[in-house]
């Protein structure tokens, strides 16, 4: 089995995402549209995962109109997929919903007054099988400074208190999560160095930050992307 990752930015790959594929000998194909890189037609795969990166799913590039068309075919055909962070924004755009400006850019761990970011699980997620066995309270980590309107028939899994719509499903089998659940501690230090509003912040408290949820952070991650392949039908 194998299926397809998009790359919109080559420091945004599938952290823990990509262990859990390699840990169930889960083949895995890495687009990387930043180097414009063509997306094969995604049909051809068990699903396809689209992963973050600093563009928005607004952009009318090359790049982007190539991502939503992808989106839309495997929404019309009905195929797991899950997006992170663009990946849920660029979901939500192909189909059929908007995307705008947060009122305030949400930035590693903990928000303005020092409060930490976290996953509310709304009635429908704390039902839905991509949760199985989590808390209906998360901790999350973003980076993002746009958020998405969905439509009516989209479902609302996760919310948070200064970007209200965090984890979306749209039709059976596709999945937008708002936050970076496939954070490693490899690439946080990648971010820190390389992403302008993360520059911004203390490198040490955000690394001190993580360190304090690690592990329960890993296991979380962990649950939800083996939940995501079993309803899938991969695993």
């Amino acid at each position: 089995m194998t299926v397809l990752i998009v790359k919109n930015c080559a420091r945004e790959g599938p952290g823990t995402l990509g262990e859990i594929l390699r840990s169930n000998s889960i083949e895995q194909e890495i687009v990387e549209i930043e180097r414009a890189e063509e997306i094969p037609d995604p049909t051809g795969y068990e699903a396809l995962i689209v992963m973050g990166g600093p563009a928005s799913a607004n952009d009318t590039t090359k790049a982007m109109k190539q991502e939503i068309a992808a989106i839309q075919q495997v929404a019309r055909a009905d195929m797991p997929y899950l997006g992170i962070c663009l990946g849920m924004q660029a979901l939500v755009k192909a189909c059929g919903g908007r995307v705008i400006r947060n009122p305030i850019k949400e930035v590693g761990w903990k928000d303005l007054h020092g409060k930490e970011f976290s996953l509310e699980l709304t009635p429908a997620g704390q039902k839905d099988t991509i949760f199985k066995g989590l808390e209906a309270t998360l901790p999350i980590f973003h980076l993002h400074g746009e958020t998405v309107e969905l439509t009516h028939d989209m479902q609302l899994l996760a919310t948070g208190k200064h970007c209200r719509n965090q984890v979306v499903k749209a039709g059976n089998n596709a999945y937008g999560f708002q936050g970076h659940l496939e954070l490693t501690a490899s690439m946080l230090d990648t971010w820190l160095a390389e992403d302008d509003d993360l520059k911004q912040l203390s490198s040490e408290e955000v690394k001190r930050d993580h360190a304090a949820v690690r592990e329960e952070y890993e296991s979380n991650s962990k649950k939800v992307f083996t939940n995501f392949l079993r309803t899938a039908g991969i695993l």
